[in-house]
C-alpha cells in the first residue's frame, strides 16, 4: 500500500504532492483500481511520495472504485505538483467567466486555509474548467511543467506558477477539474493597455526608475510621450521575447500569445506568458534519423507562428488603433493576403488617412532610429515562418534597445535606415537645396550597397506597382508660372509585369493621375476635370556596369553620360568619409557598378482619358493643354519610358532607375490599388 503521513494537528487532514509525469497516456497511467506498491520508496524518504488526506474521502474513493485521471502519475518525473481540496481554500467574492466569455472554464479567487499547505495564507486563482478541451489542457498546463521545472527561477519569473489541481467527482458522476494557479492581478495586459491612463498605471506598476529600466539601455525618467511609451513598450516586449525564448529552448511553442494571455506581475513586475495550457512539443515523434527533417520543419513552423503573434502583440501596443477589431481585421488581412510586410507603413499611413507620421504617436516611435521599429515589425510578420526574426535576433535588435547600449546594425537593418529617412525627408515636402543634396546623397548609398545586382534577382523583385516620391531632376511647379491649364498632378506610379515566365522580357507601365483645375480660385479649390495618362513600352532585362568617369567633367556633347553625379572626385570624398565608411564593403571608390541593364523596345502605347462632360472642340483644347503641362512637371523618364537606361537599387520596398540624363527616380513598392 501507499505510505501515508497523517498531519498531527488536522486529523483526518491529508495532503497530496505527487511526483507529476510528462505523459498522460494510458500506457503510462495505473489501471482503475489498482494500487502501485510503494514501501521501497516510502523506507528511503522520498518526498515525492508523501500523501495525507482525509479517511472519509478515501473509503468513499475506495470502496466507489473510481479514479480520477490526475491521481496516478510516474514518480521519476522530474515535476512536482500539488493536489489540494476545494475546502483548503478559504472563497472570494471574485468569479468570472474564462476564455472569451464561453462557459468553458469559471475563474475565481481563493486563499489558501489550510496550515500545511505551502499556499498558506496566498492568493490563489481556482480555474474550474467545465468542459473536455479545457480540462485537457488544464492538464496539459501541468505536463508542462516537467520541462520546465529545471529552472525554477524563469519559470517563476515569466509564466503563471502552477501550484496544483483539485479533482473530484460532482453530484451528476462527471469528473470535476480545477486548476490551482498563481495570481498576478486582475487585468492582462489588453485590459491594461484599453484604460485612459494606462501609460502613468504602467509605469507606477513596473517602477520604472534608474535602477528598473537599466535593463533596457535607458536610465532616463520622464520625457516627451513618444520616449516615454517607447521606454514602457520596449520593458514589456524584452520580457515578452525573455519568456518566450525561455519556452522554446525547453522544445515547447506557446502558440497562444495574445494580450488576453499576458498577465504584469507588480510583485516581481515580470511578464507572465499564460499558464501554457496550449503549448505544444517541437519534437513530436522523438529525434531519429528518419524523422529529424519533419521535426526542424515542425520547429520553424511552430517557432516562426509565436513570433508572428509577438509581432501583433507588437502592432497593437505601438499602433493603439489597432485595438479597434474593424482597424485590426484590415491589417491581418493585408499579411493574409500575401503583401510584403515591408511596405506595412504605406498601408497604415493609409488605412489612418495620415500622409506622414507627424501627429501620431504610434507611427513617430516605429519611424525613430531610421525606422527600426518598422524593420522589426516586417521581420517578426514575414510571410515565410522561415524568414521571421527568432527572439535572441529581437533582443539584439536597434528598436528594443536604448541609447546606452551600442548595437552594431546589420547591412540589412543600415539599407533600410537609408529607404526609411529618405522617405521621411521626402514627406516634409520643402525641397531646398540641403534637403535635396541629402536625399541624393542617400541615394547614392542606396546604390552603394545594393544587395541585389544580379538580373535574376531583378527579374524577382521589379515586378509590382511602384510609387514615384522623388526624382534628383529638376522639379517645375505652379507657383512662378503661368500655363494656360492648371494641371495638379496625383499619384504616379510604374507597373511592372513580366511577359513570359522563361524570358527576361518585362512590360512597363507608366500611370499617371491628374486633375485640371477648372476655378480661378485654384490655390484653395483643388476640383476639376480629373484625368488619367498611360504609356506603355517592352523592356529587356541584362547585366550591365554603371561607371564612375575619374578626373573628367561630363558632358553630353558626341557621347553618352550618366550625368553629374558619375563623378568620382565629388562622390568618393563624401561617400568615404564619416560614418559609412565602415558600412560601404570597399575601401577604395570602385570604377563601376553592376546593375541592371535595361533595354526599351519599339512599341510604345499612349493612352490618355479625360473626363469631362463638356463635348466639342472646347475639350479636345483643353486636353492639348492638360498633357503640354502634365509632361511638363513629370520628370521625362515616366513619359519617355525609354530615356530609362539601367536600374541602380532594388529590395522589397524601393527601387531606383537612372535615366538617361543621370537622373535618379526613387520609388516604393504599392501594396495597394489606388
Amino acid at each position: 500500500m501507499a505510505a501515508v503521513l497523517r498531519a498531527p494537528s488536522l486529523a483526518e487532514r491529508r495532503f497530496e504532492a505527487v511526483g507529476f509525469g510528462g505523459s498522460l497516456s494510458p500506457a503510462r497511467m495505473i489501471r482503475r483500481g489498482q494500487l502501485r506498491s510503494r514501501s521501497d520508496r516510502s523506507s528511503r524518504g522520498r518526498m515525492g511520495t508523501v500523501r495525507c488526506f482525509s479517511s472519509s474521502s478515501s473509503s468513499s474513493a475506495g470502496s466507489s472504485g473510481a479514479v480520477s485521471p490526475m491521481e496516478f502519475l510516474e514518480e521519476e518525473d522530474l515535476g512536482h505538483v500539488i493536489r489540494f481540496e476545494m475546502s483548503d481554500f478559504k472563497m472570494l467574492d471574485r468569479v468570472s467567466a474564462g476564455l472569451g466569455g464561453r462557459i468553458i472554464c469559471l475563474i475565481s479567487h481563493g486563499e489558501s486555509s489550510f496550515a500545511c499547505s505551502p499556499l498558506y495564507n496566498t492568493r490563489v486563482v481556482l480555474r474550474r474548467l467545465t468542459s473536455t478541451q479545457a480540462q485537457r489542457r488544464g492538464k496539459r498546463a501541468i505536463e508542462v511543467l516537467k520541462k520546465l521545472v529545471r529552472r525554477r527561477l524563469m519559470y517563476h519569473s515569466y509564466s503563471m506558477q502552477v501550484h496544483g489541481y483539485v479533482s473530484s467527482q460532482t453530484s451528476s458522476g462527471d469528473a470535476s477539474f480545477t486548476l490551482v494557479h498563481g495570481y498576478h492581478g486582475s487585468f492582462s495586459l489588453r485590459h491594461w493597455l484599453n484604460q485612459s491612463d494606462w501609460l502613468p498605471t504602467l509605469e507606477a506598476t513596473l517602477a520604472l526608475d534608474e535602477e528598473s529600466v537599466r535593463r533596457v539601455g535607458d536610465d532616463t525618467v520622464g520625457g516627451p510621450t513618444v520616449s516615454r511609451k517607447l521606454r514602457i513598450i520596449r520593458v514589456l516586449m524584452r520580457d515578452l521575447l525573455i519568456g518566450v525564448n525561455y519556452l522554446h529552448s525547453h522544445g515547447l511553442a506557446h502558440t497562444e500569445l495574445r494580450l488576453e494571455n499576458v498577465h504584469i506581475s507588480p510583485v516581481d513586475r515580470h511578464i507572465k506568458v499564460g499558464i501554457l495550457g496550449n503549448a505544444a512539443d517541437f519534437y513530436e515523434d522523438g529525434q531519429n534519423n528518419t524523422t529529424l527533417d519533419n521535426n526542424m520543419d515542425r520547429r520553424r513552423m511552430m517557432i516562426g507562428f509565436d513570433m508572428r503573434c509577438l509581432g501583433f502583440m507588437m502592432a497593437k501596443m505601438v499602433l493603439r488603433e489597432l485595438m479597434d477589431p474593424l482597424i485590426f481585421s484590415k491589417f491581418k488581412t493585408f499579411l493574409v493576403k500575401g503583401h510584403d510586410p515591408s511596405c506595412l507603413r504605406e498601408f497604415m499611413l493609409q488605412t489612418l488617412n495620415r500622409s506622414s507620421s507627424s501627429g501620431n504617436v504610434g507611427l513617430q516611435m516605429l519611424d525613430r532610429n531610421w525606422g527600426a521599429g518598422w524593420n522589426l515589425l516586417s521581420s517578426l510578420l514575414a510571410t515565410k515562418p522561415s524568414k521571421r526574426m527568432s527572439c535572441l535576433d529581437a533582443l539584439r535588435h536597434p528598436f528594443l534597445c536604448g541609447p546606452r547600449w551600442r548595437i552594431t546594425p546589420s547591412m540589412d537593418i543600415i539599407r533600410w535606415g537609408l529607404g526609411s529617412t529618405a522617405v521621411r525627408i521626402i514627406e516634409e515636402y520643402i525641397y531646398s537645396r540641403p534637403q535635396r543634396n541629402r536625399i541624393s546623397y542617400f541615394i547614392e548609398l542606396m546604390e552603394m550597397l545594393n544587395p541585389n545586382s544580379k538580373p535574376k534577382n531583378w527579374f524577382e523583385l521589379l515586378p509590382g506597382k511602384w510609387r514615384l516620391i522623388y526624382c534628383t531632376g529638376r522639379h517645375v511647379g505652379l507657383t512662378l508660372r503661368q500655363p494656360p491649364a492648371r494641371v495638379l498632378i496625383g499619384n504616379v506610379s510604374l507597373t511592372v509585369s513580366k511577359l513570359s515566365k522563361q524570358s527576361r522580357d518585362l512590360s512597363f507601365t507608366s500611370s499617371v493621375d491628374f486633375t485640371v483645375m477648372t476655378g480661378q480660385d485654384w490655390p484653395h479649390d483643388k476640383t476639376g476635370v480629373d484625368g488619367q495618362l498611360q504609356v506603355n513600352s517592352p523592356f529587356k532585362l541584362m547585366s550591365g556596369k554603371r561607371l564612375y568617369l575619374k578626373g573628367e567633367k561630363n558632358t553630353t556633347s558626341g557621347r553618352f553620360s550618366f550625368g553629374e553625379s558619375t563623378d568620382m572626385d565629388s562622390l568618393a570624398p563624401k561617400l568615404l568619409a564619416g560614418r559609412w565608411r565602415k558600412a560601404l564593403p570597399f575601401k577604395e571608390f570602385p570604377s563601376s557598378l553592376r546593375v541592371a541593364k535595361l533595354a526599351s523596345g519599339e512599341n510604345v502605347d499612349i493612352t490618355m482619358t479625360f473626363d469631362d462632360g463638356e463635348k466639342g472642340r472646347g475639350n479636345v483644347v483643353q486636353a492639348r493643354d492638360a498633357l503640354r503641362e502634365v509632361r511638363i512637371q513629370l520628370p521625362p523618364e515616366m513619359f519617355d519610358l525609354s530615356r530609362i537606361v539601367c536600374g541602380t537599387f532594388v529590395d522589397a520596398r524601393h527601387l531606383v532607375l537612372r535615366g538617361v540624363n543621370g537622373s535618379a527616380l526613387l520609388f516604393a513598392r504599392s501594396c495597394l490599388d489606388q
